[in-house]
């Protein structure tokens, strides 16, 4: 019952997510600051009241790391959203879910952890997929790729801290305080790039912050309701569902390559978080 439970949630978290993707692609002609500025500060309305109402602290306990994971954050969200600029929206998501190579890497060093080379293989995997895309996808925009994979770069880097956090802070005052310094720093960098939302669009600017809030959320609960390995891979679905939206939505067309990159990175991934998973069971019951 608890699996199916967090199937449905996730089913529900990467819908949400990839809602907030078509936002953000239908947005194209606002700068991407000015995206962060407004899907922070939707946030906050949720993450303050949960604080408030359960009576956690704002400030935290270990703010050094909070405001670390939020700045690194702050900086993937940004290059995520300048790439959909010059991507299309299902390859810009793509490349950004490389982060967990970067985390790996970034964790040999600062966390002293291990790689099996199982892992090395389906990373590469996952980076062949990049390559094809880059090599063979002519129509791919060299900029957009490279601030996709910056974007990708800093997301390994908010796992790395993320794990120095632990259970040290709750979980929503780690949003909480990501909310906060992207909502300054998206606020301070729009200044001189600001566009006047018209219409609905200012209902869809404060409906980033919304799907976000609740991406996050069933996010969470789905993997408070099962293993891992069970539900991490079903986080892919994003893809699938912001590739659909690309199409149908904005008439963005996926070559054979593009599509094949994308297929490869989502395979080298998934296989990944499932090795972790079973490698993980294999030991406890050692």
């Amino acid at each position: 019952m608890e699996v199916k439970s967090a199937i449905k949630f996730m089913l529900i978290s990467t819908l949400a997510f990839a809602c907030m993707n078509a936002i953000i692609k239908h947005l194209v002609h606002v700068s991407a600051y000015q995206i962060v500025f407004f899907r922070s500060i939707s946030s906050l309305v949720f993450t303050f009241t949960f604080l408030i109402k359960n009576n956690i602290s704002i400030l935290g306990n270990q703010k050094k790391l909070l405001v670390t994971r939020s700045i690194v954050g702050v900086t993937s969200m940004t290059f995520f959203f300048m790439s959909t600029k010059h991507l299309p929206i299902g390859t810009a998501v793509s490349l950004r879910y490389i982060a967990p190579i970067f985390a790996a890497i970034f964790a040999i060093f600062l966390l002293r952890e291990k790689v099996k080379p199982w892992q090395w293989f389906f990373f590469a995997m996952a980076f062949l997929g990049v390559l094809i895309l880059k090599g063979f996808d002519t129509e791919l925009n060299t900029y957009g790729l490279l601030l996709a994979c910056l974007s990708a770069v800093f997301s390994g880097l908010v796992y790395v801290t993320i794990s120095k956090i632990g259970k040290g802070d709750h979980p929503v005052v780690v949003v909480n305080y990501f909310m906060v310094i992207s909502t300054i720093v998206g606020g301070i960098l729009s200044v001189n790039n600001w566009v006047t939302p018209e219409g609905i669009e200012w209902m869809l600017l404060f409906g980033l912050g919304v799907f976000g809030y609740f991406g996050q959320l069933f996010m969470t609960k789905a993997f408070q309701a099962a293993a891992t390995n069970v539900v991490a891979p079903l986080k892919y679905l994003e893809v699938l569902y912001t590739v659909l939206f690309g199409v149908f939505m904005f008439s963005e067309v996926y070559t054979f390559w593009s599509l094949l990159g994308i297929a490869l990175i989502i395979a080298g991934l998934v296989l990944n978080v499932v090795y972790k998973g079973k490698s993980k069971q294999n030991s406890s019951h050692r």
